[in-house]
């Protein structure tokens, strides 16, 4: 691989790769890495105007193809990859990392792929730092988390993720800056996925069948290619570990208590078969919703409780539950997500961050926050 590299190296002048650039690597082109590509090179002149950031993608990668580009890809990139690229694999990747020993190298994971996370351990080696929408990262076993940690210390490397439980919500910092300042966390409660937020907002204020609004919401860009992936409850169940994590808390995924959404004989099968069976799910929610007290709504909500002192571990939950109409949770809109933070010295009055949970804009958005924060930190 290493031979190819050097082959196809385009002959450009190696002082013009300057040490203040910012070298980005993307994995994973799909709606949200296709979409932070796109606001990374319309913002490229202005960040380095404005913030004497020069940001370069110098790789773009998917699990067939890789586009290798050291002084940067344009406008044209997707074009430019189907006929230059070459075939991916992460040891391609990293042998072009150390052909040109790149500074300020930052490896953008924007897959869904659990077999990427445990790459990471060698992206850092080679010395990069890590940005990542991919959750899985974060919630592999406790040994794996804390192995991670361990090889980021030990290369004085950073790895920035607040997209991997509130899209592009300042979450996961405002947590980790209560935590490391001594203030006691003693619950944390919320609405965590934008897709669950949307189909139970709009059904439980409309009129619409549950497959309706379902059908919306794939409509609408909001679900994954497969909404099962969504019904399930896993997505969530993972942010709440991570949260959980954040807190110190010694936590494993199969620990968290979910609710998964979807009919026992639903569950299985091709995505079209769920799909061609969504008038199946009206019956039993229709009943869910007849069967709330007045002046409730349904929610699907997660919670992290118990004596969060100990680091053993705290009490995971996500469920469907009803809630006051006129709550914080009951007044949610939209696709709006929504974390109340209950402390020792805020007692019953929680902190609350709220704002958007879904769509591939936002999530980009995210990641682009955590690229930019990075940047400012190495470079």
């Amino acid at each position: 691989m290493s031979t190819n590299i050097e082959t196809t190296r385009p002959k450009i002048n190696l002082d013009s790769l300057r040490q203040s650039d910012v070298n980005l690597v993307i994995l994973g082109h799909g709606l949200v890495g296709s979409t932070l590509i796109k606001q990374i090179l319309e913002k490229q002149e202005s960040l380095l105007e404005r913030k004497d950031i020069n940001l370069k993608i110098i790789a773009i990668a998917n699990s067939t193809k890789v586009l290798l580009k050291p002084e940067g890809v344009s406008k044209n990139w997707l074009e430019e990859k189907e006929t230059k690229g070459i075939k991916q694999s992460i040891k391609v990747v990293l042998d072009f990392l150390k052909l040109y020993d790149f500074d300020n190298v930052i490896v953008v994971d924007n897959t869904a792929d659990q077999s990427i996370v445990f790459q990471y351990e060698n992206f850092i080696k080679a010395g990069a730092h890590l940005v990542s929408s991919n959750k899985k990262g974060n919630t592999e076993s406790f040994e794996f988390y804390q192995n991670l940690r361990g090889a980021l210390q030990s290369n004085n490397k950073k790895y920035l993720y607040e997209t991997n439980v509130g899209a592009g919500l300042p979450l996961i910092d405002t947590i980790a800056l209560l935590h490391a300042s001594g203030e006691n966390i003693t619950r944390i409660k919320g609405v965590f996925s934008g897709t669950l937020s949307y189909l139970f907002n709009e059904f439980s204020d409309g009129n619409k069948t549950f497959s309706e609004v379902l059908q919306q919401a794939i409509h609408k860009g909001y679900t994954e290619p497969d909404p099962r992936e969504d019904l399930c409850g896993n997505d969530v169940a993972r942010k709440l570990l991570i949260l959980a994590r954040e807190l110190d808390l010694h936590n494993e995924l199969g620990d968290v208590e979910v609710e998964n959404l979807i009919p026992k004989d639903l569950r299985k099968g091709t995505k079209e078969t769920f799909l061609n069976a969504l008038q199946d799910l009206n019956i039993p929610y229709s009943i869910k919703k007849k069967n709330c007290k007045p002046g409730n709504v349904l929610r699907y909500v997660a919670e992290l409780s118990g004596d969060l002192s100990k680091n053993d571990g705290a009490i995971l939950k996500v469920r469907l539950v009803q809630v006051p109409k006129n709550s914080v949770i009951g007044q949610l809109k939209g696709s709006d997500t929504i974390f109340e933070i209950y402390t020792e010295n805020y007692g019953d009055n929680p902190i609350v961050i709220q704002g958007a949970g879904a769509g591939a804009e936002v999530t980009a958005r995210g990641v682009f926050g955590d690229i930019l924060r990075l940047s400012e930190q190495i470079k």
